[in-house]
């Protein structure tokens, strides 16, 4: 593979967030008027929609006063913080966490989720990944030339659980899939793992000694009745697992750019090697702000919860009302992902249509599995109004490509 074919895997285009610098790219295939509203970019959460937990700007204007002491921490972070957040991440896991050698503190989740990726991944290795699920997992193992041995993850076809085929999970670990990486809760689908796939999960990964990374990004995002079981807390081994967690989304403190992975120590070790070349540490001063991560003020979290699953809910009714339209509720996270009907223009097409005639910013199904084409995903956490009057144009515009 040569450098240049590495980088064409990493295309950014569609990925969240990137759909704003594309510009016009309408074709003799749009037709019809454009329809008013607010624009509303689906592609990432709104943070001013919901703002930022209470006393992060504080906790970071401290670290800021600290000075050089709080600028230039370990790699792995500040230790008063690492030690901190091993006793909370401890207390919401349950099992310990070793904040001398089994954490860091990154450039955010994406950034855990790279330096966990090269710190297990080499040319040639073996790696299963879920589909769909996050679309810089594939791009990850391509870079850094893994075999991609995916798992289909048959969402929409059970209301127990994410419906992860198991059996060809265990097919690909007895193939020679030395690293497994999956989001739970899913990223795109919002469904959460129940406890006997997470259990089989566990099993399966001390069997043939495989070592998983999960992406727990929304595990404290959880709707009413929906229970979460945490791997790591399993009969698996601790150097098995590494747990990818941050405040960025629930929190909405995505700007200050924080991360944390913990667990096996031996990856732990790489991870900080890579870092120190990549990027040194997490910024500074912005790992102050974690001081303030799981330590919100009482009763601002569920206020936050039944604020999206309002969304949410509104949502979901609204996708249901197109007619062959197809979508699960999710259990937990601020995402959905609605299976359309078949259109008249490709999917890719219907998505800068929507851009361009309806101020409407979707992520295209494909970036998650190349067998959802149909599909496309939404952040919900938008502002409530803005976000239902912008399915409802989204609405308008199946109907005007509809087959």
């Amino acid at each position: 593979m040569t450098v240049q074919s590495k980088f064409e895997k990493l295309g950014v285009d569609a990925a969240p967030g990137q759909e704003v610098r594309l510009g016009a790219k309408g074709g003799t295939w749009m037709r019809g008027e454009v329809l008013s509203g607010r624009p509303v970019d689906f592609s990432h959460g709104d943070v001013d929609a919901h703002e930022p937990t209470p006393g992060a700007f504080d906790a970071f204007e401290a670290g800021v006063r600290t000075g050089g002491a709080q600028a230039y921490t370990e790699y792995r972070g500040a230790m008063a913080i690492r030690e901190g957040l091993a006793e909370r991440l401890a207390g919401f896991t349950g099992a310990s966490v070793d904040a001398r050698d089994g954490l860091i503190v990154t450039p955010g989740t994406q950034g855990a989720l790279f330096l966990a990726v090269a710190a297990t991944v080499a040319r040639g290795d073996k790696v299963a990944i879920v589909q769909p699920d996050y679309f810089a997992n594939r791009k990850l193992v391509e870079f850094f030339e893994g075999e991609m041995m995916p798992v289909q993850m048959h969402y929409n076809s059970t209301e127990d659980g994410a419906g992860l085929d198991l059996n060809e999970l265990e097919a690909v670990f007895r193939n020679g899939a030395k690293v497994f990486l999956f989001s739970n809760p899913n990223n795109p689908a919002g469904v959460v793992y129940s406890s006997g796939e997470i259990a089989r999960i566990a099993a399966l990964a001390s069997r043939y000694d495989a070592t998983v990374i999960v992406d727990q990004l929304y595990s404290r995002l959880r709707y009413e009745g929906v229970a979460y079981t945490h791997l790591r807390a399993q009969n698996i081994a601790a150097d098995n697992v590494v747990t990818i967690m941050g405040p960025s989304k629930t929190e909405s403190l995505s700007g200050y750019r924080l991360g944390v992975a913990f667990g096996a120590p031996a990856i732990i070790e790489r991870m900080e090697k890579l870092q120190a070349i990549v990027s040194l540490r997490a910024a500074g001063y912005s790992q102050a702000v974690l001081t303030t991560w799981f330590a919100e003020p009482e009763g601002w979290m569920e206020t936050r919860i039944a604020a999206h699953q309002r969304i949410r809910d509104d949502l979901v009714q609204s996708f249901r009302k197109i007619e062959g339209c197809d979508v699960r509720v999710p259990g937990a996270g601020s995402y959905l992902f609605p299976q359309l009907p078949k259109l008249s223009i490709s999917p890719r097409d219907f998505v800068t249509a929507l851009r361009e005639q309806a101020a409407v910013t979707v992520t295209p199904g494909t970036e998650f599995s190349p067998h959802t084409p149909r599909s496309v995903r939404l952040n919900f956490s938008q502002d409530h109004a803005a976000s239902v009057e912008a399915v409802r144009r989204l609405a308008e515009l199946v109907e005007r490509y509809r087959a």
